[in-house]
């Protein structure tokens, strides 16, 4: 392999983000993908605000915070799911093929990690549930940053746990906006476009486009 250290963001590239919400789409009603883009979005929205802002906010609690926004903004879903929506949140499916991808670098001899802006809680418990602590190395939370992506601060976390440098690191993500602060970071950059959306952040692109995890064993 031309890279030995593999670092993966977790929501939306090992793990399904919208998992939670489509596990109860029975109860939940026709609304049910509106309301988990928009708690998604606004999940997101949150922890690069409180990053501008300087006022760094658990991760946990900014879910909590954009489901409550979301059941606003969707008053057709029965805001009594909170509580089981949340739940489901610190069990989220990961994709079909993260396990055999995880393991066959693991047996090539690369070093796997997670850099993700989750708490540490809630990382634990997606990797737990999806049974991937026997393949990773590392989990490492934005936390301890005290910051989210796209902070520098952020990727620093991984090179200084390692002690190497950024251009020794391929790093996947399925957001492109991650992607764009790694390869200014100077990660080697793997964006997993799932969902075939345009390209953007054109003055940072990625190394390499994959519609799934799948092509990284090939193109490594």
């Amino acid at each position: 392999m031309q890279f030995s250290a593999f670092v993966f963001d977790a929501y939306g590239t090992l793990f399904d983000v919208h998992a939670a919400v489509r596990r109860h789409a029975g109860a939940i009603g026709s609304d049910g993908q509106v309301l988990s883009e928009i708690w998604r979005a606004k999940q997101l929205e949150y922890s690069w605000i409180s990053t501008l802002m300087g006022r760094h906010v658990d991760f946990w609690t900014l879910t909590e915070r954009a489901l409550d926004f979301a059941l606003k903004k969707v008053p057709s879903v029965d805001p009594t799911h909170r509580d089981t929506l949340l739940e489901a949140y610190w069990h989220l499916d990961c994709y079909p093929e993260v396990p055999a991808v995880l393991k066959a670098l693991k047996a090539a001899g690369a070093r796997l990690a997670i850099l993700s802006n989750g708490s540490m809680p809630m990382l634990e418990a997606a990797v737990r549930s999806a049974a991937l602590d026997s393949v990773l190395d590392d989990v490492l939370s934005a936390d301890l940053a005290g910051k989210f992506k796209t902070d520098p601060a952020v990727y620093d976390l991984v090179t200084t746990a390692w002690r190497i440098y950024p251009n020794a690191v391929s790093f996947q993500s399925s957001n492109r906006w991650d992607i764009a602060g790694a390869a200014l970071y100077g990660f080697r950059t793997v964006w997993i476009n799932r969902t075939q959306q345009p390209n953007e952040y054109t003055d940072f692109p990625p190394d390499l486009i994959l519609p799934s995890l799948k092509g990284l064993i090939t193109s490594s």
